[in-house]
Protein backbone atom coordinates (compact mmCIF):
# COMPACT_ATOMS: atom_id res chain seq x y z
CA UNK A 1 0.00 0.00 0.00
CA UNK A 2 1.33 3.59 -0.68
CA UNK A 3 0.56 6.94 0.80
CA UNK A 4 -1.18 8.26 -1.73
CA UNK A 5 -3.56 5.61 -1.65
CA UNK A 6 -4.44 6.55 2.08
CA UNK A 7 -4.80 10.20 0.95
CA UNK A 8 -7.05 9.57 -2.27
CA UNK A 9 -9.31 7.91 0.76
CA UNK A 10 -9.29 10.34 2.99
CA UNK A 11 -10.00 12.85 0.01
CA UNK A 12 -12.67 11.47 -1.55
CA UNK A 13 -13.99 10.91 1.93
CA UNK A 14 -14.37 14.44 2.47
CA UNK A 15 -15.39 15.56 -0.98
CA UNK A 16 -18.32 13.08 -0.71
CA UNK A 17 -19.14 14.52 2.64
CA UNK A 18 -19.50 18.36 0.56
CA UNK A 19 -21.85 16.69 -1.50
CA UNK A 20 -23.96 16.05 1.08
CA UNK A 21 -22.66 12.12 0.76
CA UNK A 22 -21.98 9.49 3.91
CA UNK A 23 -19.22 7.47 2.82
CA UNK A 24 -17.69 3.87 3.54
CA UNK A 25 -15.87 1.06 2.14
CA UNK A 26 -16.90 -2.13 2.05
CA UNK A 27 -14.98 -5.42 1.75
CA UNK A 28 -16.04 -7.25 -1.18
CA UNK A 29 -14.76 -10.40 0.37
CA UNK A 30 -16.37 -10.69 4.03
CA UNK A 31 -19.29 -7.59 4.02
CA UNK A 32 -17.66 -5.83 6.13
CA UNK A 33 -18.15 -2.05 6.33
CA UNK A 34 -15.42 0.30 7.28
CA UNK A 35 -16.16 4.24 8.61
CA UNK A 36 -14.69 6.24 8.87
CA UNK A 37 -13.57 4.08 5.56
CA UNK A 38 -10.27 2.65 5.58
CA UNK A 39 -8.02 0.97 2.51
CA UNK A 40 -7.91 -2.36 4.00
CA UNK A 41 -10.61 -4.30 5.49
CA UNK A 42 -10.48 -4.49 9.43
CA UNK A 43 -11.87 -7.70 9.57
CA UNK A 44 -10.08 -9.95 7.02
CA UNK A 45 -7.38 -8.09 6.06
CA UNK A 46 -8.55 -7.57 2.49
CA UNK A 47 -7.82 -5.38 -0.11
CA UNK A 48 -10.90 -5.49 -2.39
CA UNK A 49 -12.75 -3.45 -1.02
CA UNK A 50 -15.62 -0.71 -2.10
CA UNK A 51 -17.31 2.92 -1.88
CA UNK A 52 -20.91 2.57 -0.49
CA UNK A 53 -22.97 5.05 0.54
CA UNK A 54 -24.06 4.96 4.21
CA UNK A 55 -27.77 5.34 5.13
CA UNK A 56 -26.84 7.18 8.06
CA UNK A 57 -29.51 5.70 10.69
CA UNK A 58 -27.60 4.12 13.79
CA UNK A 59 -28.00 3.56 17.57
CA UNK A 60 -25.56 4.41 20.54
CA UNK A 61 -24.74 2.27 23.35
CA UNK A 62 -23.16 4.45 25.56
CA UNK A 63 -23.10 8.07 26.54
CA UNK A 64 -20.83 9.95 27.95
CA UNK A 65 -21.44 13.80 28.70
CA UNK A 66 -18.10 15.57 28.65
CA UNK A 67 -16.93 18.44 31.22
CA UNK A 68 -15.81 21.40 29.48
CA UNK A 69 -17.74 20.93 26.25
CA UNK A 70 -18.51 23.82 25.47
CA UNK A 71 -14.72 25.12 25.50
CA UNK A 72 -13.83 21.91 22.91
CA UNK A 73 -17.05 22.09 20.20
CA UNK A 74 -19.18 25.39 21.18
CA UNK A 75 -21.05 25.03 17.62
CA UNK A 76 -22.55 21.13 18.30
CA UNK A 77 -24.12 21.88 22.11
CA UNK A 78 -25.71 20.27 23.52
CA UNK A 79 -23.36 16.83 23.09
CA UNK A 80 -22.10 13.55 24.23
CA UNK A 81 -19.98 11.42 23.67
CA UNK A 82 -20.91 7.91 22.54
CA UNK A 83 -20.10 4.38 21.60
CA UNK A 84 -22.38 4.23 17.94
CA UNK A 85 -23.25 1.56 15.62
CA UNK A 86 -24.30 2.47 12.04
CA UNK A 87 -27.10 0.32 10.54
CA UNK A 88 -24.62 -1.03 8.11
CA UNK A 89 -22.33 -2.49 11.08
CA UNK A 90 -19.37 0.07 11.91
CA UNK A 91 -18.54 1.10 15.24
CA UNK A 92 -17.33 4.54 15.68
CA UNK A 93 -17.40 6.60 18.71
CA UNK A 94 -18.65 9.51 18.29
CA UNK A 95 -20.53 13.04 19.09
CA UNK A 96 -24.22 12.74 20.02
CA UNK A 97 -25.96 15.80 19.78
CA UNK A 98 -28.85 16.66 21.61
CA UNK A 99 -28.25 15.29 24.76
CA UNK A 100 -27.31 17.53 27.71
CA UNK A 101 -26.33 16.51 31.78
CA UNK A 102 -29.65 17.17 32.29
CA UNK A 103 -30.93 14.41 30.23
CA UNK A 104 -28.06 11.94 29.93
CA UNK A 105 -29.31 9.56 32.85
CA UNK A 106 -32.69 9.17 30.79
CA UNK A 107 -30.63 8.13 27.15
CA UNK A 108 -28.66 5.71 29.36
CA UNK A 109 -31.95 3.93 30.56
CA UNK A 110 -33.34 3.97 26.89
CA UNK A 111 -29.87 2.44 25.56
CA UNK A 112 -29.54 1.25 22.89
CA UNK A 113 -31.08 4.58 20.92
CA UNK A 114 -31.62 5.49 17.72
CA UNK A 115 -29.76 8.05 16.05
CA UNK A 116 -28.48 9.68 12.48
CA UNK A 117 -25.75 11.03 10.61
CA UNK A 118 -25.31 14.42 10.05
CA UNK A 119 -23.33 16.39 7.82
CA UNK A 120 -22.26 19.08 9.83
CA UNK A 121 -19.09 22.56 9.10
CA UNK A 122 -16.39 22.46 11.63
CA UNK A 123 -13.17 24.38 11.00
CA UNK A 124 -13.25 25.04 7.09
CA UNK A 125 -14.26 21.24 6.22
CA UNK A 126 -17.39 19.18 6.58
CA UNK A 127 -17.23 16.21 9.23
CA UNK A 128 -19.90 13.48 10.75
CA UNK A 129 -21.46 13.60 14.09
CA UNK A 130 -25.13 12.22 15.21
CA UNK A 131 -28.27 13.48 16.57
CA UNK A 132 -30.77 11.17 18.85
CA UNK A 133 -33.83 10.62 16.41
Amino acid sequence: MEKKDMEKIVKTFYDKLEEGKIMGRKCTCCNNVEFPPVFICNKCGSFDTEWIELSGKASFKSVMVANGQTAKYPEFLPYALGAVTLEEGSEVNALIGGITKENAEEYRQKLPASCHAKIVQRDGFKTVMFEVD
